[in-house]
């Protein structure tokens, strides 16, 4: 299968899960891991030398290694990790910024895992999915989709039959740290990985992003799946 190419500034929606579907975040600290190897492979400075010394010491989720002191690959508009998977809202900023990127991810967060947890081989299934995100209505949606996307660990039907109940949904996302909600609804969480971008620009307000997520209907994701 021919993957599509990615020119720059085209945004694009990045997920994949752990091989054979197995848990690829076992506890907060693999998660910690994840959002700090984003901030840190986002660089066009990164080296081998940063790598080594990101997965030198595995019980540390978080290494100071430095400020980035090279251009961003990408923006990180919006992200979501979850149990056995993770998804991601980029922007490129550079020619292939997207793949360096994500090949930096791969190879840094797996490393670590495959340390911590002494085992070898892939930790994710195969290389990372990709779909363009080709215009702006398309990607308003798909970050409500990403940001609901933990609803999942209280209704795993969610998608099927809607959010049964909202005051615990909202109540479970915001407290969910792994995801770059909080920083859209005014709590500020993770505001160094990313860069709102375009939906910055639609949502200036945090409580009118809240109200926009609130909103979500089952028939929404008929709209990402029609404008993709």
């Amino acid at each position: 299968m021919i993957r599509p190419t990615l020119s720059v500034n085209d945004h694009a929606h990045i997920y994949n899960r752990g091989v054979d579907k197995r848990i690829v975040f076992n506890e907060n600290a693999d998660y910690a891991r994840f959002v700090h190897t984003l901030y840190i492979c986002n660089d066009t400075e990164f080296t081998v030398k940063n790598l080594n010394r990101m997965i030198e010491n595995v019980q540390n989720p978080i290494l100071h290694i430095g400020e980035r002191t090279g251009e961003r690959f990408v923006d990180i508009l919006c992200f979501t990790l979850m149990p056995n998977h993770f998804h991601l809202l980029l922007r490129q900023n550079i020619d292939k910024g997207i793949s360096k990127f994500m090949h930096k991810i791969g190879i840094a967060y797996t490393l670590y895992f495959n340390l911590k947890n002494e085992r070898t081989g892939s930790l994710f299934e195969g290389k990372y999915k990709y779909k363009i995100v080709n215009n702006e209505q398309y990607l308003v949606y798909l970050s409500q989709y990403i940001h609901l996307n933990p609803i999942k660990i209280i209704e795993p039907k969610w998608k099927e039959k809607g959010i049964t109940n909202w005051k615990q949904a909202n109540d479970f996302l915001e407290m969910y740290k792994w995801s770059s909600y909080q920083d859209y609804i005014g709590i500020k969480n993770l505001p160094s990985v990313i860069n709102p971008g375009l939906l910055g620009e639609y949502y200036e307000k945090p409580e009118k992003y809240k109200k926009f997520v609130n909103s979500y209907l089952v028939e929404d994701l008929d709209k990402i799946i029609n404008l993709s």
